[in-house]
């Protein structure tokens, strides 16, 4: 066993934009890239998001996708135990997902055997690492809701259980000490101006407008980022390769659009920086796309049947790997609510400006961000990165590296768990008022000494629980009928974790409760008629 890590040998990630649950190809991509760069393997696989977990036909029907592009793809083999993942791997959700069986892994949790949900929002560490991540996407209009979805959903709730929510970030707000990775799917608001945002907008050219009209990206994760100051921070969503480096400290630009001096990373060296090979940086010129930046763009007619490329840079340039060839890719749709959200910043509302001064924590010390978005797996596309992080600690720690609860976050959920406690699935819910920094700090004090009351072993690695509590995939075709009726299993995963906190399970629920909820079927959808 490799006993020791030093700084000089780091963490050995990979990193895939989104999943789009191509597992097979996604696995395929990382054990060939690590064979050219010669290592024997990765420590972690990051996937961005829209993962699409879905372990069965009745899963299927709380994908957010066009009926005709809904497929099982390769996750249910995982699930069944058919496959194993051969390298441990967490995820942030998105916005096309089985949000089903999410929903029931709220705190995070193992979907499948080696790969685990980080829920809506958490910290994790991995050996010597601390890793962030928050699920969804932005749209202002839900942020400060609850969440009301619950089985059994409408179209409405299938179209917004994936928004990312306030009454979550605003725990990660509350972190005091150093994050090393954050994980969004969406980009953090504002990112793309910190990168070469020229090459982007001729790659991407649909992004510009919405770039400089203040409408691109996830003002939550702009706030967390800005907060934790990780020394990395990788994303999806927007189908494209992107570097950026977000300096921290720096007189903050204005929402223009900046000087190329400004918005170019090019003359900018850190001593921890990814070296990305990006051909984003060349001066290529690519037609500009027309597509919604929250769309899955099909992009099928420059793809080759069965296989796919792995990213450039990764030692495998022209490699190919096999991928189903029934492998779906979304296409579009453009329903109210996101002409809504495509409105400028004029039109919305926004919230009361805060009367509280937030003082940075000292101890969170970094000062630069290297940001990394990829791509999709699929042919022609930068989907992959494989990258060694340096350890930030000097304590040894020994592979294979096992996921770990993080006893700050720990304390954190306990404490708005007792002080806030979290209502799901109820619409008449109303979210508490965020109370100030310094009310926040004297719960999470205490509640961190609960921990070492009660907790106070140093062994806080995840429990290898994972449990097949839905049906496997039974080769049924989704849209028949029986598959309609989708039911609700509380996972075990999540009442463990409450009660290893002493906390309430938010989704407890009883057996009555489920057949009520299931017999008297989806609540009234009010934007039914608009559809």
């Amino acid at each position: 066993m490799e006993v020791s890590l030093s700084e000089q040998d780091g963490v050995r990630l990979a990193i895939e934009g989104c999943g789009h649950g191509t597992l097979h190809a996604i696995y395929a991509s990382v054990e060939e890239a690590c064979k050219r760069k010669g290592w024997p393997g990765v420590d972690l696989l990051i996937i961005g998001g829209d993962f699409q977990s879905v372990r069965n036909a009745y899963d299927l029907n709380c994908v957010s996708m066009p009926a005709k592009y809904r497929s099982m793809c390769d996750f249910h083999e995982y699930y069944s135990g058919q496959r194993t993942a051969p390298c441990l791997t967490i995820f942030v959700g998105g916005n096309h997902e089985a949000s089903n069986y999410l929903f029931e892994l709220y705190y995070g949790g193992w979907v499948a055997p080696n790969i685990y949900y980080m829920g809506a929002a958490n910290v994790l560490r991995l050996g010597p690492l601390r890793i962030a991540g928050m699920s969804g996407i932005w749209k202002g209009y839900n942020y400060r809701k609850p969440h009301h979805e619950r089985l059994p959903y409408n179209e409405s709730d299938i179209r917004s259980i994936y928004h990312t929510r306030e009454i979550d970030v605003r725990k990660l707000l509350q972190i005091r000490t150093q994050v090393d990775i954050g994980i969004s799917h969406d980009w953090p608001k504002g990112v793309e101006w910190k990168g070469n945002w020229k090459q982007l907008f001729r790659y991407k050219g649909h992004l510009e407008e919405d770039a400089k009209a203040g409408q691109l990206g996830s003002v939550a994760a702009h706030e967390v980022m800005d907060r934790l100051r990780p020394r990395y921070w990788f994303s999806a969503h927007l189908h494209c390769k992107y570097a950026a480096v977000v300096d921290h400290v720096a007189t903050p630009n204005s929402h223009e659009e900046p000087s190329p001096t400004n918005g170019s990373v090019s003359g900018i060296k850190n001593d921890e920086e990814i070296d990305l090979e990006d051909d984003l940086n060349g001066e290529s010129s690519a037609p500009a796309a027309t597509a919604n930046a929250d769309e899955i763009d099909l992009e099928l007619e420059d793809d080759t049947d069965g296989v796919a490329n792995v990213a450039p840079g990764q030692g495998l340039d022209g490699m190919q790997v096999p991928v189903e060839a029934n492998a779906p890719i979304a296409a579009p749709t453009l329903a109210e609510e996101e002409a809504r959200a495509a409105l400028p910043e004029a039109f919305r509302s926004r919230p009361p400006p805060s009367k509280e001064t937030i003082e940075h924590p000292p101890g969170i010390t970094n000062t630069k961000t290297q940001f990394l978005a990829l791509d999709k797996c699929l042919s022609n596309k930068d989907f992959l990165q494989l990258t060694l992080v340096p350890a930030s600690e000097t304590t040894t720690h020994e592979r294979p590296f096992k996921l770990a609860y993080d006893r700050e976050w720990l304390a954190m959920t306990r404490a708005f768990a007792l002080s806030e406690p979290a209502v799901l699935g109820d619409p008449e819910a109303t979210v508490p008022r965020a109370q100030s920094q310094a009310t926040y700090s004297d719960l999470i004090d205490k509640q961190t000494q609960w921990l070492d009351e009660h907790l106070a072993s140093p062994d806080m690695a995840v429990p290898e629980a994972f449990e097949a509590i839905a049906p496997v995939y039974d080769n049924g075709n989704w849209i028949l009928p029986q598959y309609s009726r989708v039911q609700e299993y509380p996972n075990p995963q999540t009442a463990k974790f409450c009660a290893m906190l002493q906390i309430a399970n938010p989704l407890a629920i009883t057996d009555d409760q489920l057949a009520a909820r299931l017999n008297a079927g989806p609540k009234a959808d009010p934007d039914a008629e608009r559809r």
